[in-house]
């Protein structure tokens, strides 16, 4: 189905008037709506529509908590795996709790808490971890600057970065590097 104006404005307005008969996935997140799903509305251009409710499962989209498109409730482990999946596809990228809530359609603080209890990490703590299996990779495989690669995970402060690295690996990335040539 095409997203006409008229779809559009439904979703933006947050009318049921299309529940039941329409669906919109949103490809960024991947995860997929009621129209009248009252999360943050997405960008038009990441929207998919779907007129079948087994067709965002079967495009790899997982139901929104907030709105169950389903009509089930979704589970806090289908949960986790979208928030994170969102850290790994958002990692280098400034993602506060809030905008993860957002992304995630929920709360930051019931977020926070189911995320860890699933876990055993903050969220994050999760993002910093995932923040430096890349960098890791990078200074292995690559020669570029160490203020590069610290840009490229997220984080462009050099000298946080360099803080950071050296609390988790104990050595700084510049001695990573020497150990780890590539």
């Amino acid at each position: 189905m095409e997203l006409t104006d008229t779809v559009w404005e439904i979703i933006k307005s947050n009318s049921n008037v299309c529940d039941g008969k329409v669906w919109y996935g949103v490809k960024s997140t991947k995860i997929f709506c009621k129209p009248s799903c009252p999360s943050r509305i997405p960008n038009k251009s990441n929207v998919l529509l779907f007129t079948n409710l087994d067709d965002p499962v079967k495009c790899g989209f997982r139901p929104c908590k907030p709105c169950q498109p389903i009509n089930e409730l979704v589970s806090d482990e289908i949960w986790v795996a979208e928030i994170n999946y969102i850290l790994e596809s958002y990692y280098d990228q400034d993602l506060t709790l809030s905008e993860l809530a957002l992304l995630v359609h929920g709360s930051p603080s019931h977020l926070r808490h189911v995320y860890q209890s699933k876990t055993g990490l903050s969220p994050s703590k999760k993002l910093m971890q995932i923040r430096m299996d890349k960098a890791t990779k990078l200074l292995q495989s690559t020669k570029r600057p160490i203020s590069d690669i610290a840009n490229d995970v997220g984080i462009p402060n050099n000298s946080y970065f360099i803080k950071i690295f050296k609390n988790i690996y104990g050595i700084t990335p510049h001695q990573y590097r020497a150990k780890h040539p590539n």
